[in-house]
This record gives C-alpha cells, structure tokens and sequence, in this order.
C-alpha cells in the first residue's frame, strides 16, 4: 500500500494541533502520563498477528525476530512509563532560602519541564523498537511532549498500524486532540518541512549518516535552533589484544562470524572493523572467521534499496588498494529463505563477506572506515602495537568499541584503552556489541558522527532528559509551585535538597 505525501498545509494544521495539545498534556500528571504509555503497550500487544504479518511482508524480516522486537517496543514502553512516574529523570532540587546570609540567599527550586511537540524519524532496520512507537516516542510522552512521528516509507503501513495503535490508546485515556500525529512522506520535502516548523522544539532520529546530518543542519538553520537527536553510522572497531588473540582466536572468530551476519547485519551496532597486531594468533583468527562465513548462508535483506548499498559499498570497498578478500558465504540460503532471494544474485541478498587490509592502507584511505550496512567486516592487520594506537586515534565517534583483552592486556595497554574509551559511548570488554539491552545504564550513542549529542541516546530513561529542559522557580509560595517542588513532596519522588538526596518533606 501507498500513501500520499502530506501538503504543507496539511503539516502546518498537524504542528498547530500538537502546539494546542502541548499547553494542556504539559499540565498533564506523571502517572497520567504513565498510563497513556501503558495503554499504548496495550494497544500494540492487541493488533495481533495482523500487525506482525504486514512487518513481515514489508520488511522481509521473520517473524520470531517481529514478535521478540513487538515484546521489546512494549517493554520500552512500559519501562519507560515507570521510569516517568518514578521521577528520577526530572532531577528535582530545592535549595531553601537563607534571609540572615549577607546578601540574603532566596529560595530556589529546579526541575525539568517538556520542550513542546517532537518530531520522530523512524529507522527503516526496526519497524516497532526504533519506529512510530519506539524509544524516541516514548521517552517524548514522558517528558509531556506531543508526538508527531514521520513514517519510515520502507514499512508505512506497518507503521500506520501502530500509529492506530497510538491512537486509540489516545481516546481511551482521554489525551488532547493532536497528542499524536501520523505523517507520511517519501521525499526529503516532508521532512523538512517537519523539522523547520515553528512549533517544532525537538527532533529524534535513526538512521543514515547523511539522513541524520540533514536534519540536523535544519534544526540549526531555524531562526529558533532546535536539539536534533540523532542516532547515525557507526563501524564498531574491535580490538583484538595479544594474549587473548593467542589464548582464544577460534572461540573469538566463532563469535564474531554471528555478531557480523546477525539480523543480516542490518544493525547499527554491527562490528564493521576488526582490529589486531600482526601474530600467528592473528593468521589463526582471520582463517577461522573466513571459515565461518563460508559457512554461514546469505538472507534476505530489509529491501532492494538497502540490499543495492550493500553490494555498492562492499564491492566499493574492495577494490580498494591493498584490501584482500578474505571470504564470502559458500552456503547455499536457507530453505525457509523466499525463493525470491534464494541465489546470491538476487536484488534482496546480503551476502557474508570478510575482507583484509593493513593498518597503514587503513590509515592512508578514508573509505575503508565507512559502514557498510550489511552482513560484512574488515579485519585491519598492524605492524605494532604502535600502529593500533594510531589506528584508534584515527577512528571517528562510534556507538560502540570493544576490546577482547585478558586483564593484562588491558594493564600493559593502558594508551590503547584510553584512545578507545575515548571515541565510544559504550565500551565493551570480551564480548559482541550487536544487542542493545534496555536499561538505566545503557548508553545508545556516542560522539560525532555516531550521534549529534553524545550525552544522552535513545535507549534508558536518561533519553527523557533529551526532550526537556531545566527551569528554576525562585521565591515562589509553596501553593504555587509545581507538585514535583512542593514542600511536602506529595509525589513522593526523589529530590537534591539542600545539597542531600531524599524523599523527606522540606521542614
């Protein structure tokens, strides 16, 4: 199914219902707030198999993958409708008057407030988690922002569905008018559209490098700038550390072989750069992992544009100088695979490829250290030590880095480390970075160009925080405040005052 691309105008009456809903959700309670996300998580568990299907057939993803993310986008929901209620995120703080101090200190309180209406750009990789009522949609309602979310053209109707969804929680729980909105467009018009807009405060975001850096350069070009949140490219480099390369190469070349291939390696958290120092440790990992992706079957990907800058950006990437072609699947796709996408020639196939190249051309040719959107890696071979330093020092912001390193490794290595620690926003040790768990402590962003602020990302109840802003009342009458700086606390929330974490009652 198709659908029209909205007018100006008809964007233009969507904004000025959102900034009418904003005034009145703004006032809205945390647990009322709470419950509309609730009943949203309701909503998408009610659609059924008939949500599932119409994913399947837009996105050629299989449907245990649809049904664990829709599992997902209502547990987000959910975590975050708590995480609202719980009120951490405000970071409430009271500091009480002092009328002797010379001169005399006034009573000051500081909370968060919601910044207005909030366009959210789906991902076109995760129709429901990242999409109409993913993370972004989410952490907005809690933060008291309307939404307006622009469907991803690649699943439009599934997103229509959950946008449905969204909707009809909306009525039962007696939201105002504009508190969602559902638009569509295929061009960059719409979307610009959306993003210059008035009444536009905020944007979220995931997607390409050049999708993310568009939006943000609009924001910025506003006659009021706006935070774009957005979540782009990212490669992912693992480094690979002497004495556990030598201790454990075929288990690592095991586990690397699924972490590339996962999901087709359409996420942004694949591992696109493997990084080691030149050893027979080295040899061992790089042939072992080939053999694994000779092993490993072709699959169908999310559509024929995605699959087509694959092949481009692979096949680009290795006619590069001085990168080698390590291996590529020699598996046969799976039965169950369509038979659309049955051959390795097929418009819809990612094929598993490995490829090979020196720090020295990595260092010398900017290309090899672009993502390639799919099931693929380059293993970087370094003369030295000194050599996969100055490769991490070369590598741009990431999501992700990981070391695979014995503790020793890491204590011999320390300038290697900190190089690393520092280009990434989550660091990881000994393991895979593809899997984004949703909790408090996760962080799913990470410095320029992997995000536009690495201070906050879209996954954990900090994403809230994107879409507020801090506001302090000074001297006013406790009757007068917001329920959340009250002297008595009715909320019972967690507040700074005084300088002191507590629940208790301002005496």
């Amino acid at each position: 199914m198709t659908y029209k691309d909205f007018s100006a105008e008809e964007i233009d009456a969507v904004m000025q219902e959102a900034w009418d809903a904003f005034h009145l959700y703004r006032k809205f309670s945390l647990k009322q707030r709470a419950a509309f996300m609730k009943a949203i998580a309701v909503e998408l568990e009610n659609c059924g198999d008939a949500l599932i299907h119409t994913a399947m057939s837009e996105t050629n993803l299989p449907e245990a993958r649809l049904r664990g993310e829709r599992a997902r986008t209502i547990f987000q929901l959910n975590s975050y409708a708590d995480a609202c209620e719980k009120a951490d995120w405000l970071a409430a703080s009271i500091d009480t008057a002092i009328p002797d101090k010379v001169p005399p200190k006034p009573d000051i309180r500081k909370m968060l407030v919601p910044l207005g209406p909030v366009v959210v750009f789906g991902a076109s990789n995760f129709p429901f988690a990242y999409s109409t009522a993913g993370g972004d949609t989410a952490s907005a309602f809690a933060a008291g922002c309307p939404v307006i979310v622009k469907a991803h053209p690649a699943h439009a109707q599934t997103s229509e569905i959950v946008a449905n969804a969204i909707i009809s929680a909306a009525e039962k729980c007696d939201m105002p008018k504009g508190i969602f909105a559902h638009v569509h467009g295929a061009g960059f018009e719409v979307g610009k559209a959306l993003v210059m807009h008035p009444h536009t405060k905020a944007v979220g975001f995931t997607g390409s490098y050049t999708g993310g850096k568009q939006l943000f350069d609009w924001g910025n070009q506003r006659k009021e700038p706006i935070p774009v949140f957005a979540e782009m490219g990212s490669v992912n480099p693992v480094f690979l550390m002497p004495e556990k390369l030598t201790a454990s190469a075929n288990e690592i070349a095991t586990m690397y072989a699924g972490s590339i291939t996962l999901g087709v390696g359409q996420f942004c958290t694949n591992p696109g750069i493997i990084i080691g120092v030149e050893s027979e440790a080295l040899q061992t990992f790089v042939h072992d992992l080939g053999k694994a992706i000779q092993k490993t079957a072709p699959a169908v990907m999310l559509h024929e544009g995605i699959a087509a800058a694959y092949k481009k950006n692979k096949d680009n990437a290795l006619l590069q100088d001085d990168v080698h072609l390590v291996a590529e699947s020699e598996t046969s796709a799976a039965a169950e695979t369509p038979s659309s996408v049955a051959n390795p020639d097929s418009g819809l196939t990612g094929l598993p490829t490995i490829a090979t190249a020196t720090g020295q051309a990595l260092l010398n040719n900017p290309v090899l250290l672009q993502e390639v959107f799919g099931p693929y890696a380059i293993i970087i071979r370094c003369k030295d030590m000194a050599e996969m330093i100055e490769v991490a020092k070369n590598l741009e912001g990431q999501l992700t880095s990981t070391l695979m390193a014995t503790e020793n490794d890491i204590i011999n290595n320390d300038t290697l480390v900190e190089a690393v620690k520092n280009i990434c926003g989550r660091f990881i040790l000994n393991s895979v970075p593809t899997g984004v768990e949703v909790c408090l402590s996760m962080q799913h962003g990470g410095p320029f160009p992997a995000s536009t602020d690495a201070r906050f990302g879209s996954v954990g109840a900090d994403g809230i925080k994107r879409f507020a802003r801090p506001i302090a009342f000074q001297n006013w009458s406790n009757n007068l405040l917001p329920d959340e700086l009250k002297d008595e606390n009715p909320l019972n929330i967690w507040r700074t005052v005084n300088n002191e974490l507590t629940r208790a009652a301002v005496l």
